[in-house]
C-alpha cells in the first residue's frame, strides 16, 4: 500500500501523462514475484557479505537497468562500501570493574564488548547523563566535564521520551537517540570506550529485554560475525551493560539512576559525575577479523527544472541469514525483501509514467543494515548527491508486515485492533511537494 500512496502523491503533484502504466508496475503479482525470488532457499536468508546478498544487489542492478534509470555512483549502480567482519572471542574478551579495591570481572550479558581491533583500555570511570551534547537544543551532559582518557558511563536512548512537548522531538526520537552518535559524540570529548546502560525509567522494553524475547537469539547473535565501516569516524570500542550492573555503578554518584533519569526529564540539567574509585579494565580479543566489501545499488531519474535537488526512495537488501545450526532459516520477507521489492517496483513506475519529477529521485538500496545501518552510514559519509540539496528521504522498511500484536511487540508499538486498510509513516515535521509528515506515526485508514 505504501508504494501505491507514494505514487499517487507524487501523480496529485506532477499531474503524470499515463497512471496506468506507473501503477502496472505496482500490481501484486510483480510484487510477489520478485519477492518470492529474494526469500528463496538458495539466497540463504541475504546475510551481509555472504553469497545469496551479493546475488540480492546484482538482481537490484538487473532491475534498474531494465528500467532505464542512470547510474549513480560514477558511471556505476554500485557503490562500493568497505567493511570489517569480526567475531568476539567471548571467552578471552571481558571487562574487570574495580571498586573500592575490589575486582570483579564481566562477560556476556552482564557486560558485552565490540570492537574490529583487539584492544586494551584502562582507566577512571565518569557518568555522563545520556552521553549527549546538542548545542541547538541548549543541551549538554558533558559541560564542565573532563572524560578525556576515561571511560564514560552513559544511559541509552535520550530525555523526556515521555513527553509531548520536549525539545527532543516530543515522544519521537532525535539523533542523539542513537547509539553511533553517542559513540561519536564521546570520542569527541576524548573518552577511550562508552558503556552503555539501558534508561531506568523507560516506558519500552529495553535491547536485553526485546532479544530474550525473540527464542533463541542469545546463542544466535553469539554466532552470528559483526561487521563495522572500514572507514568508520568511530574510533572508541562500546560496551553494553546489563541494567543491573549498570545501576550498580551509577549509584557512586550518591543517588540511583532512577534518580537521575527523573531529575533530567524534570529539569534538562545535567547530573553529570566522576564515579569516586572506580576503576575498569576492558579487555577486546577477536577471533576473527576480515576486511571486505558490499555495495550500495543506486540509480537515478534525473529531474526537471528542479534537478539540482534530490529525493531519495531508499530500503535495504541485507538480512540475517541462516539461524547458524538452530534449525531454521531467516529469509526476511518482511525485513526487508518487501522493502527492496517495493523501491525496485516504483523505479519501474515512474520511469513509465509519462513525465519527469521537477526534482531528481535517486534509488538506493543500501547493503549491511542488520549490521548496523552501515550501508546508508556510508552513504550519508559519502553522498553521491550533496547533502544540502536533498529534500527528503523516504525510506520503505517493512512494508508488507502484518500488524499483529505479539511479544515482540508488546510495549514498543501500539497496534489496533483492525490493520486491513492502514499505513503508518514514521518521520520528521517537515513539509515536503503537497503533504507533510510528523514526529512519530501518522496512520492512513
Amino acid at each position: 500500500m505504501g508504494v501505491r500512496f507514494l505514487l499517487l502523491l507524487w501523480a496529485g503533484c506532477a499531474v503524470a501523462q499515463d497512471h496506468e502504466k506507473a501503477f502496472a508496475e505496482l500490481s501484486e503479482r510483480r510484487l510477489r514475484a520478485d519477492l518470492t525470488f529474494l526469500t528463496s532457499e538458495p539466497l540463504n536468508g541475504r546475510l551481509s557479505l555472504e553469497r545469496g546478498s551479493e546475488v540480492a544487489l546484482h538482481w537490484i542492478v538487473s532491475e534498474f537497468t531494465k528500467a532505464g534509470l542512470q547510474p549513480a555512483a560514477n558511471g556505476s549502480y554500485l557503490q562500493p562500501v568497505p567493511l570489517i567482519e569480526f567475531r568476539s572471542d567471548r571467552e578471552k574478551s571481558g571487562v574487570t570493574i574495580t571498586r573500592s579495591g575490589a575486582k570483579k570481572t564481566y562477560r556476556g550479558t552482564d557486560a558485552s564488548a565490540s570492537f574490529p581491533k583487539n584492544t586494551r583500555i584502562q582507566g577512571g570511570v565518569v557518568f555522563a547523563g545520556f552521553g549527549i551534547t546538542a548545542p541547538e537544543l541548549n543541551y549538554d551532559d558533558y559541560a564542565g566535564l573532563d572524560v578525556k582518557g576515561k571511560v564514560v558511563l552513559i544511559f541509552d536512548h535520550e530525555p523526556q521520551e515521555e513527553n509531548a512537548a520536549s525539545k527532543f522531538s516530543g515522544k519521537g526520537n532525535t539523533r542523539y537517540a542513537g547509539t553511533y552518535v553517542k559513540l561519536k559524540i564521546a570520542q569527541q570529548h576524548g573518552a577511550t570506550a562508552v558503556m552503555l546502560m539501558p534508561e531506568p525509567n523507560r516506558k519500552h522494553p529495553s535491547n536485553e529485554e526485546r532479544r530474550a524475547r525473540i527464542p533463541g537469539s542469545a546463542v544466535r547473535n553469539s554466532r552470528l560475525p559483526q561487521q563495522t565501516l572500514a572507514e568508520s569516524e568511530i574510533q572508541i570500542p562500546l560496551v553494553s551493560l546489563s541494567e543491573a550492573l549498570g545501576k550498580e555503578l551509577v549509584a557512586a554518584t550518591g543517588l540511583s539512576a532512577s534518580e537521575i533519569h527523573t531529575g533530567i526529564d524534570r529539569d534538562l540539567k545535567p547530573r553529570s559525575k566522576a564515579l569516586p574509585d572506580v576503576t575498569v579494565d576492558i579487555d577486546i580479543v577477536n577471533a576473527e577479523m576480515k576486511q571486505a566489501q558490499s555495495y550500495n545499488v543506486v540509480g537515478l531519474l534525473e529531474g526537471t527544472d528542479l534537478k539540482q535537488e534530490t529525493i531519495l526512495l531508499t530500503g535495504h537488501f541485507d538480512h540475517d541469514g541462516p539461524a547458524f545450526n538452530l534449525g531454521a532459516l531467516f529469509p526476511g520477507a518482511d525485513d526487508n525483501g518487501s522493502g527492496t521489492v517495493g523501491v525496485v517496483a516504483l523505479a519501474h513506475a515512474f520511469m513509465k509514467a509519462g513525465v519527469k519529477p521537477r526534482r531528481s529521485i535517486l534509488f538506493a538500496v543500501f547493503a549491511a543494515e542488520e549490521r548496523g545501518l552501515l550501508g546508508s552510514y556510508h552513504y550519508a559519509n559519502q553522498p553521491l548527491r550533496p547533502i544540502r540539496g536533498t529534500r527528503a528521504v523516504i525510506n520503505f522498511d517493512m512494508i508488507g508486515r502484518n500488524e499483529t500484536r505479539s511479544t515482540q511487540t508488546d510495549g514498543l508499538i501500539e497496534i489496533a485492533a483492525d490493520t486491513s486498510n492502514e499505513m503508518n509513516l514514521v518521520g520528521a515535521y517537515r513539509g515536503w511537494g503537497c503533504g507533510s509528515v510528523r514526529s512519530g506515526t501518522w496512520s492512513r485508514r
